[in-house]
């Protein structure tokens, strides 16, 4: 089928839907569902795509281009239709839509469901009637939630099938973890299963950010030991309570006014691609669960619509018998808020709430950083894409930046001026193509006069070699450099990209601009966009610098010696490989440089000097 005739055939398609709220689906020539969406009315939904295409996105765009044909449902409310748009995204995972891409496996704890259950570390949630706690933000943090249990409440560790038969029939002997009393031998019938019971129901209170319970507990052992005088067992008791209150210190608690609420926060990517969504869940005033996911966004996603998939998302896959708290702190009302039943919404503006919305959004920030890092030494050229595209999209590029050229001035007072260009291409250093420049035309310390000849060079050149010319330009300058680079080019007749990199007062890379006129773009310091473009500044400084230098060094050391007449290019190689310096050989006495190069040159070189 033509393209004219797959226009004609949407045209057709898209003037019979309903005026309904319903769902619908954008399928390509091969027959893939590629987007799905959710509509009040689906013909106007439909058409808006068809219609100021200038005005859609560049995704969207991509997607229009694909639409080959058009599916729909009709249901009977637009809550109907948020809920079935949903469930297909989740089934079918489009292309073009909110998908969830984590596919990281977090850590919980699980209370398992069986005769005398344990308490242990797991990634795997299965619907076997198990308790599930967590997930939990890091290995370490479950680690510690662990060895607390373990060291306040003794239960067994081994994996023994204790079922009331196998321990009447005295199957089993009691381990090494009875005789160090970190476990009170149900295997043989020294401890009842309902005593075990009401020790694993004080784990679960801790798990659920509860520690009322077991201080309750352990301070009445104490006190019971000691009436007893028991004074070994209750020094025990009063050692776990230590525990307890070091463990209640080490920042699990958040608020003695807050209950039980979940924060959602969400954090944007540099790209326009990925969105992270952390929930953060405080139990008794204790934090008990972090979990980040990671979103790609769709062809239409805003920031209500990405916030109401992750928490339905988290919702849909707590363990059995769990539930999302009755209120939610999040930043703004997602998208059908209305939907999650039994639920308050609430969006701080001060306070303790915002703190914890404030701490979420760290919890993400962390998570993104390590992922990036990961990422960065695991697969580098996926990173450089990354940061191609990110720049691509600050700078409002038309193409992906792949060949950067970036140009610094050197010189110290105006003499010894040089220049030199700095290539990158993909995101790393084409150092064979680097280039220095003597500036050749200007007098002085005019830095915009020393641009202008060298970009003039640089360009002119590669335009009668017919050679690639690069995405973008980078000047180390702001607007006055960009200014100069632009009246070179458009002289030139080149429509090449320019940006500048702008310094504060200490020197430090402060400020973006782009185009022209040059304007200011919004650029994070901590950003991994920020931190490349400031490498390429460094990078061509540090080029720069180094060419300087080794000119300035050279000139210094000829420029007395040359000036003796008589005094050749190899007597100035035997003066300078034993003196070593300029200075040394203008303090040298007859007899030494006689030695040395002879009494004649001796004598000029002194003469020289005595002038």
């Amino acid at each position: 089928m033509s393209e004219s005739e797959v226009k004609n055939t949407l045209r057709e398609q898209v003037a019979l839907l309903p005026l309904s709220p319903g769902v619908y689906q954008f399928v390509d020539r091969t027959g893939t569902i590629i987007y799905v969406g959710k509509a009040k009315s689906l013909r106007k939904r439909v058409s808006s795509y068809f219609v100021n295409s200038r005005e859609h996105s560049p995704k969207v765009r991509a997607l229009v281009r694909q639409i080959a044909g058009i599916r729909h449902i009709v249901v009977g409310s637009e809550a109907d239709a948020l809920l079935l748009e949903n469930s297909l995204i989740k089934s079918l995972q489009p292309r073009y839509n909110i998908l969830l891409k984590d596919d990281k496996t977090y850590p919980w704890i699980v209370v398992r469901r069986e005769p005398f259950p344990r308490v242990e570390s797991t990634r795997r949630v299965v619907r076997d009637g198990s308790r599930y706690f967590g997930p939990y933000a890091s290995v370490q943090q479950q680690r510690s939630i662990l060895e607390f249990i373990r060291a306040v409440v003794p239960l067994r560790t081994c994996r023994l099938n204790l079922t009331p038969e196998a321990v009447a029939r005295g199957k089993y002997t009691v381990c090494l973890q009875y005789h160090l009393g970190n476990c009170r031998g149900p295997c043989v019938g020294r401890q009842s299963e309902e005593e075990y019971d009401r020790q694993v129901d004080l784990v679960v209170s801790v798990l659920r950010g509860d520690l009322r319970p077991v201080r309750r507990f352990l301070t009445g052992e104490m006190e019971r030991a000691a009436r007893e005088l028991r004074f070994e067992a209750a020094q025990a008791f009063k050692s776990r309570l230590e525990t307890l209150d070091h463990y209640a210190s080490r920042s699990v608690i958040v608020s003695a006014n807050l209950t039980d609420v979940d924060v959602f926060s969400l954090l944007e990517d540099e790209s326009d691609t990925t969105v992270y969504c952390n929930c953060l869940r405080v139990r008794h005033g204790s934090i008990v669960a972090v979990q980040t996911l990671r979103l790609t966004t769709g062809a239409e996603s805003e920031g209500p619509d990405l916030l109401a998939y992750g928490i339905r998302h988290v919702a849909d896959h707590l363990p059995e018998g769990e539930r999302l708290a009755r209120e939610l702190v999040v930043p703004f009302l997602p998208a059908a808020s209305e939907l999650f039943d039994g639920v308050t919404f609430t969006v701080p503006r001060r306070g303790e709430k915002l703190e914890l919305l404030e701490f979420s959004l760290k919890s993400a920030r962390i998570y993104r950083a390590e992922r990036l890092k990961n990422l960065e030494i695991k697969n580098p050229e996926r990173h450089a894409e990354r940061l191609l595209t990110a720049l691509q999209k600050e700078l409002g590029l038309g193409r992906l930046p792949r060949h950067i050229e970036c140009f610094d001035n050197s010189n110290l007072q105006g003499s010894h001026p040089v220049a030199s260009c700095v290539v990158f291409r993909d995101g790393k250093p084409a150092r064979k193509e680097y280039r220095h420049f003597n500036i050749k035309t200007v007098g002085g310390p005019d830095d915009y006069a020393s641009m202008r000849e060298v970009v003039y060079r640089r360009y002119s050149r590669l335009q009668a070699e017919g050679a690639e010319l690069p995405d973008l330009i980078v000047a180390d300058g702001g607007k006055g450099q960009m200014g100069v680079i632009h009246e070179v080019l458009e002289a030139l007749g080149l429509d090449i990209p320019i940006a500048g990199l702008a310094k504060d007062g200490r020197h430090r890379t402060s400020e973006l601009y782009c185009g022209y006129p040059p304007l200011l773009v919004g650029l994070r310091p901590a950003s991994a966009l920020f931190h490349f473009l400031a490498g390429i500044q460094d990078e061509v400084h540090r080029f720069a610098i180094g060419f300087h230098r080794q000119k300035r060094s050279k000139d210094f050391i000829h420029s007395e010696l040359e000036q003796i007449e008589g005094v050749g290019a190899k007597t100035h190689e035997t003066l300078l490989r034993h003196f070593g310096t300029v200075a040394k050989v203008r303090a040298a006495g007859y007899e030494e440089l006689a030695a040395l190069v002879g009494p004649a040159k001796a004598k000029k070189i002194r003469t020289f000097y005595e002038k």
